[in-house]
């Protein structure tokens, strides 16, 4: 419970209606959860617009409603606060309602088109076989201490994150390790939060549906780092052109990463293969069973962090050689026919070219690369020709299937996602709409030797097709058929 005046703290508002002395119980953007004593914000979405709904709120127990412009009808019993932005003030209240507790834990954000996940699970992992007590919030989970909690989106609301903040403080936890995106940072979802440290990992084509063009999604990765404050740390990644673009406006603490140039952190691969690979940090060889270029970036990437944080050096590597594989990124799967399956989320072009030339650089040249892939419905339509050029012109077969249909036509994404082969290509295709049906087709073309990629939905345990989300894992599929 909090007082409404408290709560509006630094909450920049245009006007007020009522007496904001008064105790607030709840906060709700959903009129469907509204309890009693709440306040309710009055957030646009993508189906609708909750200022529709302040009559169903107050009806249901709210005593205080934000929006951004003054309703027709004033009910004399609630208070309206009126703001420009209702999404980032809802970060700020729903910060000061949970006592701020991004402000009294090491908040770490990792940004970027891929490496995110992977990143915040191996640090979580390290830390806690350091034994510090620590958080993760990733698009897989929330976990500290051994509980876990589920989560829909890549970055969470600010209710879940400011509870679930609170809910780690409450048991003791020093740092918390989360993924940024950048519809999180564009929707104000982390807004109210002090970030210890943030970093850049890479950019590269995805989101363009929703962000326009690449200019505004490389643009609202930087707001985040032109927002920390001088005693929180910002690390890129320079091997990306845009890693020290990041960096330009910000007042943190800068460090930079590379496998390629002089930084302040560096690392080299001396050997790369499908059991993983062996690398160098500061003469000293250690083995990580994560395979491939774009996952010793990933493993720099928690060096560099754990050396910021004041971990020593022979206890990070030690520990990174123990970490087994995430769930979903590179996941290999060996068959009783020989055959090598390697389920990975890669569901950009970027991300799909890196997983597809680690595996080429790893094989003997005398086997077939089979990948199954698909792109997503009602997303970024830009990257489905991108994927079908990737995806065919870096295997020796493709199966074009369906990903998260969602509500467009599965045959369409797939004719859509054709459109970027090369001519010379077309002889690798098969079109197979059904993704389980494309898995067992990929199964019999194969010979022992060959190696399956089934890329594009890595851990997601369900396939969504015309609003419905149905069980769907592509480790168990593969399991049942290999």
């Amino acid at each position: 419970m909090k007082n409404l005046q408290k709560l509006l703290y630094t909450v920049s508002i245009n006007s007020i209606y009522g007496n904001t002395n008064i105790i607030i119980e709840n906060l709700c953007y959903d009129s469907r959860t509204i309890k009693k004593n709440s306040i309710f914000f009055a957030i646009e979405g993508e189906f609708s617009d909750g200022f529709n709904y302040l009559d169903e709120s107050i009806k249901k127990g709210a005593i205080a409603v934000l929006c951004d412009k003054i309703p027709d009808k004033i009910d004399k019993r609630v208070v309206y606060v009126i703001v420009d932005d209702v999404k980032l003030a809802l970060g700020i209240i729903a910060s000061n309602f949970y006592d701020n507790p991004s402000s009294k834990i090491k908040l770490i954000g990792i940004t970027g088109t891929n490496g995110k996940t992977t990143s915040v699970t191996l640090l979580y992992k390290l830390f806690k076989e350091h034994g510090i007590s620590t958080g993760l919030i990733s698009t897989i989970s929330i976990n500290y201490n051994d509980k876990v909690i589920k989560t829909d989106y890549t970055t969470p609301d600010p209710l879940k994150i400011n509870s679930c903040l609170k809910l780690m403080l409450d048991e003791g936890v020093s740092y918390c390790f989360m993924e940024v995106s950048s519809h999180g940072i564009n929707q104000n979802r982390i807004s109210g939060l002090k970030f210890y440290g943030a970093v850049f990992t890479n950019i590269s084509h995805d989101h363009l549906d929703y962000h326009k063009n690449f200019k505004n999604y490389r643009n609202t990765k930087k707001s985040f780092f032109d927002n920390l404050s001088r005693d929180a740390f910002a690390l890129t990644n320079i091997d990306d052109k845009n890693g020290l673009f990041m960096l330009q406006n910000t007042k943190a603490k800068k460090y930079t990463l590379s496998i390629k140039k002089d930084a302040d952190f560096n690392l080299k691969i001396s050997e790369n293969l499908f059991s993983g690979m062996l690398l160098n940090y500061e003469n000293h060889e250690f083995w990580t069973k994560l395979v491939g270029r774009f996952n010793a970036y990933n493993v720099l990437t928690v060096i560099a962090i754990s050396k910021i944080l004041e971990l020593e050096t022979l206890s990070i590597l030690k520990e990174i050689s123990k970490i087994n594989n995430i769930n979903g990124r590179f996941q290999i799967f060996n068959s009783k026919k020989r055959i090598k399956v390697i389920i990975d989320y890669a569901h950009t072009p970027n991300a799909l070219e890196n997983v597809l030339n680690t595996i080429n650089e790893i094989r003997t040249k005398n086997e077939k690369i089979i990948t199954v892939v698909g792109c997503g419905g009602n997303r970024d339509k830009e990257k489905r020709p991108m994927i079908g050029k990737k995806a065919a012109l870096l295997s020796d077969k493709v199966i074009f299937t369906s990903d998260n249909p969602r509500n467009e036509s599965p045959k369409k994404i797939i004719e859509d996602i054709i459109k970027g082969v090369s001519p010379v290509d077309y002889k690798k295709i098969i079109k197979v709409t059904d993704r389980e049906k494309a898995i067992i087709k990929s199964e019999r073309i194969s010979q022992p030797g060959d190696i399956i990629l089934i890329a594009g939905k890595g851990h997601e345990n369900y396939q969504e097709i015309n609003g419905k989300k149905k069980p769907f894992d592509d480790y168990e599929i593969v399991k049942k058929y290999f």
